[in-house]
């Protein structure tokens, strides 16, 4: 079997429901079990919705307007989603009323997307003749630590999924997306987590492949947006993919490779509007090429924090008191560079920045920059390959662009280095252009 999932800009419109349709009845032999967004635009939607709510303003027609354009144009029961309209309209109410709006109650307020989209999804493939049941994952044993925003699956999840998907007839219509937590509370797993919904899913099931259906054909060598005439990436190691996946690939979401690194499930990222293109596949292992770099990624929106003390000549324990403030506060960070007097590092969030920034002002001093970008080189080559570091900072320096900080994983399949944000476009067209416009031995 196979596990196929469509994002929200894959289910757009009523048309793109329809190609999604065709997508999977063409793979029907290969026994699908179909995961869901909600339909474009719809969580962002809901999250302004409750954040409405808290001034007293309580509405939801247009949520059910958004809808409605689906349900008229596939015929469908116009009460087919009321009781999740009501339901929420319900929730939206008591938000009003305490003035109140916690992490639980958004988790839930979200969910409300993926649970009106795969009813209508499954009606919609039904008239495709597709035997398709709508099957809410929040009753399939996705079960999770009650992290809200970002909830964490629990490793008795597997064996749940797939006890409880073995009594499901037909093609499970899943959404992506939500879970639940021991209390049976609706959690989520963070932005773009369908993804994540459908590794575990395929995980769970031992699925030959899971298949990504997403805007563009395939990972691509850059950021479309960026670089138009950015390449799609034909294979993808799970280690390049997941190094990707975290320095900002639009594609993938950062924890999806994970289930199936675990049960070595290829992952197929496909272009639903040109589903005749081969895409990404993303396998364990994949044998050298001379193309020793694979993409030029960037994760921007990152604060720089430097520590100074004298105090950390020739003193050991001075990074741990200062990560011990970052453990603290729950702070994640990214790339770390030191010297004798000062050690610099990057976060991605500014929650509780400023309460940390406090507590290592007492020891010593702390200085934060913003609109600050990590550019990653990523390709397994660069383990074997000489001179690609000197290839990378050659080419920036074309660009006169200042690098901030300089960081190479001791696995040595990236090399990732920080710029301002504004400078993201010349940095990438010129990495881009050394990688991928010349040969192989950099002629």
């Amino acid at each position: 079997m196979i596990v196929m999932k469509f994002g929200g800009t894959s289910l757009g419109d009523p048309e793109r429901v329809d190609a999604a349709a065709r997508i999977v009845k063409a793979q029907i032999a290969r026994g699908p079990a179909v995961v869901v967004s909600a339909f474009a635009g719809v969580t962002d939607m809901l999250i302004q919705k409750a954040r409405e709510a808290l001034t007293g303003k309580v509405s939801v027609n247009e949520i059910y307007k958004r809808h409605q354009q689906f349900i008229r144009a596939f015929n469908l029961p116009e009460d087919i989603v009321s009781p999740e309209l009501f339901r929420l309209e319900e929730l939206l109410r008591g938000v009003s009323l305490v003035r109140e709006l916690t992490p639980r109650t958004l988790d839930l307020t979200s969910s409300f997307g993926e649970m009106m989209s795969h009813k209508i999804v499954a009606a919609r493939f039904r008239a495709h003749d597709i035997p398709a049941v709508p099957a809410p994952s929040t009753d399939l044993g996705f079960l999770t630590d009650s992290t809200f925003g970002g909830a964490r699956l629990k490793d008795e999840s597997y064996a749940l999924i797939k006890k409880t998907m073995a009594r499901v007839e037909g093609v499970p219509i899943v959404t992506g997306f939500i879970a639940r937590d021991e209390e049976g509370n609706i959690t989520t797993l963070g932005r773009s987590g369908s993804d994540y919904t459908a590794t575990i899913l395929g995980a769970s099931l031992r699925a030959e492949e899971i298949q990504i259906w997403t805007d563009v054909d395939g990972v691509m060598s850059a950021d479309p947006s960026v670089l138009p005439e950015a390449l799609p990436i034909p294979r993808l190691s799970f280690e390049e993919a997941s190094e990707l996946a975290y320095y900002g690939a639009r594609v993938l979401h950062p924890s999806t490779i994970i289930p199936a690194v675990k049960r070595n499930i290829p992952v197929r990222v496909k272009n639903t509007f040109h589903p005749d293109h081969p895409g990404t596949v993303i396998v364990h292992h994949v044998d050298p090429s001379r193309e020793v770099i694979k993409s030029i990624v960037y994760k921007e929106h990152i604060y720089l924090v430097t520590v100074a003390s004298t105090g950390m000549l020739l003193q050991h324990g001075f990074l741990a008191r200062i990560f011990g403030v970052f453990d603290r506060h729950g702070i994640v960070i990214d790339m770390v560079s030191t010297s004798e007097v000062t050690v610099s590092f990057t976060v991605d969030s500014s929650a509780n920045l400023n309460e940390a920034v406090r507590e290592i002002s007492r020891f010593a001093d702390v200085t934060v920059e913003s609109k600050k970008t990590i550019v990653g080189v990523v390709g397994t080559g660069i383990r074997d390959t000489t001179g690609i570091a000197a290839r990378v900072f050659s080419a920036v320096a074309g660009t006169n662009v200042n690098i901030l900080m300089i960081s190479q994983g001791a696995t040595k399949i990236n090399i990732s280095f920080l710029i301002e944000d504004e400078d993201i476009p010349p940095v990438v067209r010129a990495l881009h252009e050394e990688f991928f416009h010349t040969g192989a031995d950099g002629s």
